[in-house]
Parts: structure tokens; sequence; C-alpha cells
């Protein structure tokens, strides 16, 4: 047996029944189970909280997130959904104490923008600014207009890359129910960013 073969078997030694997709966590070893798990999910949440929430407040939303995991465990149910759904299920939950502050994020950079616009003079570079800064105000407006439940399913869609299956995993409703509400969220975006275009025609 070589050195990678003998790794390979230790590693399953240390945790047999831990799968990264569908793991047994009622009945792995805790410490190996959410090592593995660590590992493999801690950057992508923390890059889908710190999108949300900030990257100060995503470091420890992240911790949080594994550890009302490991509180929770014997609730997963690995027949039911891939425990990527289920972590951010738990992310989103925990981020949504912090929607107060994600709102006004959106609404504070609107208003930076906005500041942005005034007074600048029209040349073509400055033109082109203007544009993306009026574009990104709208989409600021927008998504502080959506609802928890629609921004939840944007966020998780385009931001975490989940599935609507594992979307609906995360937030516990139907999979119909996620590709109705993004369907809504994007009318509501796309609403936003018409009324950008509209104002630079007429500016």
């Amino acid at each position: 047996m070589n050195r990678i073969e003998e790794r390979r078997a230790q590693q399953a030694q240390r945790a047999p029944d831990v799968d990264d997709t569908r793991p047994d966590l009622a009945n792995a070893e805790p410490t190996a189970a959410f090592a593995r798990l660590f590992d493999t999910h801690a950057r992508a949440l923390h890059g889908y909280l710190a999108g949300r929430v900030g990257v100060d407040i995503a470091d420890d939303l992240v911790a949080e997130t594994f550890l009302v995991a490991l509180r929770r465990r014997a609730s997963y149910d690995p027949e039911q959904s891939p425990i990527r759904g289920w972590l951010y299920g738990i992310a989103t939950n925990l981020a949504r104490n912090h929607v107060r502050t994600e709102i006004r994020g959106y609404r504070a950079s609107a208003r930076v923008h906005a500041l942005q616009e005034a007074g600048v003079e029209h040349d073509a570079q400055i033109v082109d600014r203007l544009d993306a800064q009026r574009s990104s105000r709208h989409l600021a407006d927008g998504l502080a207009s959506l609802t928890e439940q629609e921004r939840d399913v944007l966020l998780l869609t385009s931001w975490a890359g989940l599935e609507p299956i594992e979307v609906a995993a995360a937030l516990g409703v139907p999979a119909s129910t996620v590709r109705s509400r993004l369907h809504r969220v994007r009318q509501k975006l796309q609403a936003h960013l018409r009324t950008a275009q509209e104002e630079n025609r007429d500016d």
C-alpha cells in the first residue's frame, strides 16, 4: 500500500460514516464529522454571509452556523436533502437577525450613489461612471424593496449558487414556491433597472 492509499484508509477510519453531501450526523462521531463539514462548506458559507451582512459579522455567523448545526444535528435527515441546503438554512436564519442592518446597507448604498450624482459635469468618462452608479442605486433600492422571503431566495440562488431544491430545503418551503418567488423577484428587479434606463435617457 502506497502513501496515498494509506492516507485514504486513515481518513476513512476517522470518519467512516461521514459523506460530504448527505452525512449521517445523528450517528457520526461529532468532532470528525463537523471538522469535515467545516472544511467543505465554511468558505462558501462565509462568502454568502459576507455578501449579506459584511465580512466581520460573517466571521461570527459562520462559527455560529456550525455551532447551531452541531446542537441540532439529530434534526438533519440525509434522506430528505443534501447537507448544503440544511447548513444554508441555518445561516440564512442567523442572517435574518441582521436584516435591519442589511436593508440599511442597501439604502445607504442608494443614498451614496444619489449624492455622487449631484453636481457632476457630463464629460464622456463621467457619464459612463454616472450610468453605472445609477444602475447600482436602483439595484440597491430594488434589493431593499424585496420581502425577506424574496431576498433570501434571490441571495441563496445568486450569491450562494444553490439549486432551487437546495433553496427549498434551506428555507423549508416547496421547490415550486422557490421558483415562483424567483420569478417575482426577477420581475421586480427588472422594473427597477428599467426605471434606471429611463432616467438615463431622460438626462
